[in-house]
Order: structure tokens, then sequence, then C-alpha cells
């Protein structure tokens, strides 16, 4: 299993819960990963991204996938600047299309593959989000497109959308106050885990969930009921 952005946070929960299902986890970040085997890169960076891949892959094939890596870059539209809408393409949405495309000749080999977009539930739409929203909603756009593409080869392609997990990437976006309110308009009232996602990312990797796919499940204590369209 491959997991970018894996060092830390979302990524680093969703890399001990494939350790803990008995999957050999390899996680490409720009820090040093604490689990599973790590290779360091700047996934901003096409070229960065494309040697770590050569590195991950050395050892042979992976079959699954975790895009997760991502960046925020928080701001509203007439302060948003077109460099911050740049890198968070580059983050968010090429590197998943590069790590999918050096993935996918092992997976249709093996007859069988899982791809797990981690979008977001700011994708529906949440204030100061120009970029973040919109790279994140293209990643809900690539899951559905290549659920359609790639279900006859054995693949199959998800997307969970975390609402606010504490992590150090959410204490970097919002405030004390904004994140009092926040909370107090989460249904279960409390700010969800990354263990919370995790749980969601291995059933979406596991080998008995083929039959689902195209799927973007939204992680959020229910924040979306209301939002998000049956």
């Amino acid at each position: 299993m491959l997991v970018t952005g894996g060092a830390s946070g979302i990524g680093r929960a969703i890399a001990e819960e494939g350790l803990a299902r008995g999957w050999d986890v390899v996680v490409i970040d720009r820090e040093a990963a604490p689990v599973g085997t790590g290779v360091k890169a700047d996934l901003a960076d096409a070229d960065s991204t494309r040697a770590a891949l050569e590195e991950a892959l050395a050892a042979g094939p992976i079959t699954r996938l975790v895009n997760n890596v991502g960046a925020v870059f928080p701001g509203a539209l007439q302060e948003q600047s077109l460099a911050e809408v740049d890198a968070a393409y580059q983050l968010n949405l090429r590197c998943a299309v590069q790590c999918a495309q050096a993935l996918l000749p092992g997976m249709t080999q093996a007859g069988f593959g899982r791809i797990v977009n981690m979008a977001s539930r700011a994708a529906l739409g949440k204030e100061l989000r120009t970029a973040y929203a919109a790279s994140k909603a293209g990643l809900i756009g690539l899951t559905r497109v290549w659920a359609l593409e790639l279900g006859p080869l054995g693949i199959t392609v998800n997307a969970i959308g975390p609402g606010p997990i504490a992590t150090e990437l959410f204490a970097k976006a919002n405030d004390e106050e904004r994140t009092r309110q926040i909370v107090e308009a989460v249904p279960v009232r409390r700010m969800g885990t990354p263990d919370d996602i995790a749980h969601s990312a291995g059933y979406f990797l596991d080998e008995r969930a083929g039959f689902v796919t195209g799927q973007t499940v939204y992680v959020c204590g229910g924040l979306t009921v209301g939002v998000a369209q049956v």
C-alpha cells in the first residue's frame, strides 16, 4: 500500500491501519515516515514525485493507493493568489493523477487494485477555500471517472470527504473561535480523529470491497447532512 503524505495526521493513521491489516506500507512524504517504509520527496514537484514513485516501485507492484497528501491555502476570493491556486492543483490534484498512473500497470497486471482519494467536505462549499475546494472537488470528479474506466480491470476507486479532523493541518487553517463554531455545528458535537478516517479508508482498501466504486463518503460527524445530495 502506498500512502502519500503519510508521515503525520490522517495519512499516518491510514498507514498504521494498513500495517495492522498485514499490508506492506510505503509512505511518500517530505518528512521522515515513522511507520512503514519511508520515501522522502516534495510531492508538490512533479520530478520529485516521479523519482519517489520509481523508488517505491523498485521492490515490485503496489496495488493499493491512498492519495492523501494535501494543503489548504486558506483565503477569500479577493485574496487568493494564482500561485496558491496553482500550488493547490499541483499538490492536491496533479500528484494524485501522477501516482495513479505510476501504479496502474501493476494493478492491471494483478487484476486487482484499490484507490482511495482524500477529498474534503469543503468540496461541497466552504468559505475561504477557493483553491482548496476546487482541487478537492476535482478529486471527486477523478474518482467517478476512474471508477468507470478502471472497474473492468478489477480496480475500485473511492473518495473520502473528511469533515473537521483534529490535525495540525486543521489547526493551522482555523483559529480557536472558528473551531468552536465548527464543533457546535457538528451533530455528534466533537471533532473527528485521524483514526475515524483511517477506519473508512481501511474498508475501501479491503479485498472484500470490490462491489463499491465511484463513491464519496463524508466522514464528518453528520455535518454534511442537509448539504450533500442524497
